[in-house]
């Protein structure tokens, strides 16, 4: 049947920068195998699927595949969904609730013609294990000397667990090339090695994100799961309680994530402009 899709740039306001994503709306009845080919065949980081919710207190459920799989959770889907969800239903202003495999996330949508504004709380931070500096330098393509002297590389989640691999500066964040093979090593396949050098007295950051499809690794333009671990990382460090993330800047698609610390989790918020429209039959 026809199905109605968005697509959207997410953490920007510019069409044809930030992070790329796929809605598809009216999703009932669309098996996982359905899914899954049709993320592959958009080749997008990630593709959402919009479906009646399963879980009281949610307005929709959003399922949300990459090209390796179905992800519990990720930042920029959930934006660029609820703001998918608010356009189709032609609303200006919205609170919704999602339900993700990660929970239910509170999100806040403004629109404003084709462009909006979202927000959202993300789940209360996890802390995993701390990882080898050399390790995970070398993994991103640099030498063990490209490490942050003070701070040590960290899974975190907030809904998705992440690594958080902090460099010594922007020499180092551009001089980043990992391999396929150096990135299984330190990360899951649908986990993000998330290099960064950061201000935390200003509040303001940098990052690159890498992460593996079947056959490739991709950078990543704009990590929303990502930003919400970060402030937590420099949180528990270093007292950040607000900060604003460059992204996806070395590859052409410059991005920018707002993050800030409420009700003991990170909120990420964003601009999100729509690119196209259309149908696809599913």
């Amino acid at each position: 049947m026809r199905r109605p899709v968005t697509w959207l740039d997410v953490f920007t306001s510019i069409p044809l920068t930030g992070n790329q994503l796929a809605v598809v709306h009216d999703a009932d009845g669309l098996g996982d195998a359905t899914m899954q080919a049709y993320a592959r065949e958009t080749r997008l980081s990630e593709t959402t699927f919009v479906q009646t919710p399963t879980l009281d207190g949610a307005d929709y459920r959003n399922r949300i595949w990459s090209m390796p799989g179905e992800m519990p959770f990720a930042g920029h889907p959930s934006l660029g969904t609820a703001v998918a969800v608010a356009l189709a239903r032609g609303e200006k202003a919205a609170r919704y609730v999602q339900q993700t495999h990660a929970g239910l996330q509170p999100v806040e949508v403004e629109v404003d013609g084709d462009a909006a504004r979202a927000s959202m709380l993300q789940e209360p931070a996890t802390f995993g294990p701390e990882g080898n500096p050399e390790q995970v330098m070398a993994a991103a393509g640099l030498a063990a000397s490209d490490a942050h002297p003070d701070l040590a590389p960290q899974l975190v989640s907030t809904g998705a667990p992440h690594l958080m691999a902090p460099v010594r500066d922007l020499g180092a964040l551009g001089r980043a090339d990992p391999s396929p093979a150096g990135l299984r090593a330190v990360v899951d396949p649908l986990s993000v090695l998330y290099l960064f050098t950061a201000d935390p007295d200003a509040g303001t950051a940098r990052a690159r994100g890498y992460f593996l499809d079947p056959d490739h690794l991709i950078e990543d333009p704009a990590t929303g799961s990502a930003a919400g671990p970060l402030l937590a990382y420099l949180r528990e460090r270093a007292g950040t309680e607000e900060l604003v993330i460059e992204q996806g800047v070395e590859m052409g698609r410059p991005s920018r994530l707002e993050c800030s610390w409420a009700q003991d989790r990170p909120r990420v918020a964003g601009d999100v402009v729509v690119v196209g429209d259309g149908h696809v039959t599913l």
